[in-house]
């Protein structure tokens, strides 16, 4: 999307409404209702308690989503692009140790990705448990509940590779409809009873912590955390739609929000002797007059499944983030349309398929989900906010007004926080497991890495200008039959010079490659997000070219399209030798063919890496060899890819020698 679609406009605002509020605009589906139900149901509650818990809901999506995200992190955007990962990249280079909040917070992000989509769909159709149409209950019990949710999910789960330019289109005006709802349903309760207004007083929100009317204490936070899970997602998806768009819809989303809470409470307290008669009870479904009740739920299924795709296309992104900052092994993306940042990872897709229908079967009832739900978010909330004090003190802002915006946030997650793990035998250990999983995942393949750079030989790099009259010669001489026209090796050469040893062992002494052109082409990401830029340098000559790719983090890898660009262009100036092909469909073709070679690391016995370390390292190569063909990291599916497997040799080997001895008489020996 370019900048001129990122101004606030009135199709940017509506575009904002359908793509970024999706999570928090189906909280009102659970908040009321997990805050009721942890204080022993309704019949058990009161004014102050409810009073209180609204309080603490207005005062949280106050100071969480609107201060924190609105009003700051949408500041800290990386040429227009937030995210966690954005943040990280922002302020990387103020200290190493800042990749470790941005590992945490990536990876929690990530597991909240597989809880989103089953409690909100789950929650929506437990409303239509035990309704009657004439003499037939469609859905008696929690089975059928149970079932149905599975259905949409896969369902969900498989449209996913069609992407969802014709489908996002329809999001803004669907949810601007379930938006206004919201406000219209709440409004409604609350003309019975104004006063409850007074939950605008933030002394109530303090008061109610300590009150004996709030049975559960400070525990009642995991609960009313659950109002602003969707912030998080709010600054990620800020490149979609730009900080403009988001600024000013913010306010209509938040008031809609604020009145329907305000409602329940109000339906609440006047309903006091209510009784359900199966043990079910939602006050979001309850406060709906009985004849919008099937439209209710019908909407609100489509605001989760809304809310559910946001967070499952977040996930690629978040995904597809985390490969090009080296946090995770690259994988194979597919991009379903033309527009960009629509993107599609099949084995992603599958991976957040299976773990949240397994959730669903663990869990059975979206009350049992909440008590995993909440707990991933706030981890990552505390993450960007260490992040965020980096970026002020990058921006140059006072150390003092840098602390109170730690001490202040860090705080207030870490109440969140805390009360959220006292949830962990309830359920909250799924998050921690999915998470730490994914975090183990992440840790493994970045410190895998930096070891194996660390501990290569310093013999494992050759300066490639120092082989560029024998590669001329070879190019040039006809004792040695055409390997390809264009010899292509996917290579890191560092500093314009340094290239690893093995690369040009295969060409030279393996088994001499002849070439018309040999080429050596790095990728590197960079910092922006949709940079496409390269730079050539031939050593001199026409027949070997170093090319630095350079591209943003959220760019295609098209390596193949890419470089035949490249190719007419060097020819067009004559960097390089033209390429004419007798033998063509296409006549006038100036461009010969491409073969491409990747070079892939095994441990060799001979590395003397030991403990710690070399495990790290051999479950690096475990992860990568469990990964996607390499070709398709680069768009080399369709292309002539060859991959070779090279020995990889850390630390110092110590020399093995075999001595030799006269000949023997070995008659009466046995063989192996």
């Amino acid at each position: 999307m370019n900048n001129t679609s990122k101004r606030m406009s009135a199709a940017g605002l509506l575009i904002a409404i359908g793509i970024v509020y999706g999570d928090i605009g189906t909280s009102p589906l659970y908040v009321m209702k997990s805050i009721v139900t942890e204080n022993g149901g309704i019949a058990n509650v009161n004014r102050e308690l409810i009073v209180g818990s609204i309080s603490l809901i207005l005062w949280t999506v106050t100071l969480l989503t609107t201060v924190k995200y609105v009003m700051i992190a949408l500041k800290a955007t990386n040429h227009g692009e937030g995210g966690i990962f954005s943040l990280y990249a922002l302020v990387r280079k103020r200290a190493k140790w800042l990749v470790i909040p941005a590992l945490i917070g990536g990876a929690a992000l990530l597991a909240d990705g597989t809880l989103t989509p089953a409690v909100t769909v789950t929650t929506s159709i437990e409303g239509l448990k035990n309704m009657r149409f004439g003499d037939v209950i469609p859905v008696p019990s929690q089975e059928v509940v149970i079932m149905i949710t599975i259905i949409i999910l896969v369902i969900l789960f498989s449209i996913q590779r069609m992407g969802t330019s014709v489908i996002g289109k329809a999001f803004g005006p669907i949810m601007l409809v379930w938006f206004t709802f919201l406000g219209v349903v709440g409004i409604a309760n609350l003309s019975h009873d104004w006063s409850l207004l007074e939950a605008i007083n933030p002394i109530h929100a303090i008061r109610i912590l300590f009150s004996p009317a709030n049975k559960v204490g400070i525990l009642i936070l995991g609960s009313v955390f659950l109002a602003t899970t969707g912030a998080e997602a709010l600054y990620s998806d800020v490149g979609h739609v730009g900080k403009a768009n988001i600024i000013g819809s913010w306010p209509y989303v938040f008031v809609c929000l604020s009145l329907n809470y305000l409602g329940q409470g109000a339906w609440i307290l006047h309903n006091a002797s209510y009784h359900t008669g199966n043990g079910d009870f939602n006050p979001f479904f309850e406060v709906v007059p009985s004849n919008l009740r099937l439209f209710a739920i019908a909407l609100a299924t489509i605001a989760a499944i809304i809310a559910s795709q946001a967070l499952i296309t977040g996930s690629f992104t978040l995904v597809a983030e985390a490969s090009s900052l080296k946090f995770l092994p690259r994988m194979n993306i597919i991009y379903p349309s033309t527009e960009k940042g629509q993107i599609y990872i099949p084995s992603i897709n599958k991976m957040i398929c299976v773990v949240t229908v397994a959730i669903v079967f663990l869990f059975r009832t979206s009350h049992h989900m909440e008590a995993a739900y909440g707990l991933a978010i706030t981890v990552t909330m505390l993450m960007t906010t260490i992040l965020l004090f980096e970026y002020l003190g990058k921006k140059g802002k006072p150390l003092y007004l840098r602390l109170i915006f730690l001490i202040a946030f860090a705080f207030i997650e870490g109440m969140f926080l805390i009360s959220s793990l006292t949830k962990f035998l309830h359920g909250g250990y799924v998050t921690v497991l999915i998470a730490g999983f994914i975090l183990a995942i992440m840790y493994v393949w970045y410190y895998g890495n930096k070891v194996r750079d660390k501990r290569e030989s310093r013999n494992a790099y050759v300066r490639l200008d120092e082989y560029t009259d024998m590669l001329t010669n070879l190019s040039h001489d006809e004792d040695y039959p055409t390997y390809a026209t264009n010899l292509v090796y996917m290579a890191n050469v560092k500093y314009n010079k340094f290239i690893k040893r093995e690369i040009l062992y295969s060409i030279l002494d393996k088994h001499p490659k002849r070439a018309k052109a040999y080429w050596f082409v790095t990728v590197n990401v960079t910092n922006e997000p949709f940079t496409a830029e390269y730079a050539v340098n031939t050593y001199g000559t026409k027949n070997v070219i170093n090319v630095q790719l350079y591209l943003g983090f959220k760019k295609q890898t098209s390596v193949n399209v890419y470089l035949r660009q490249i190719v007419h262009e060097l020819i067009a100036d004559g960097t390089i030798e033209a390429q004419p092909q007798r033998f063509t469909t296409t006549p006038g073709r100036d461009v010969g063919d491409f073969s491409f070679v990747i070079v892939n690391d095994v441990i060799s016995p001979q590395t003397q890496l030991v403990g710690y370390e070399k495990w790290l390292v051999e479950a690096r190569v475990r992860l990568q060899n469990l990964s996607s063909n390499p070709a398709s990291w680069f768009g080399l599916e369709y292309a002539d890819t060859v991959i070779e497997r090279v020995p990889l040799i850390l630390g110092r080997p110590n020399p093995s020698y075999i001595k030799r001895i006269k000949p023997k008489d070995y008659s009466n020996a046995k063989s192996k």
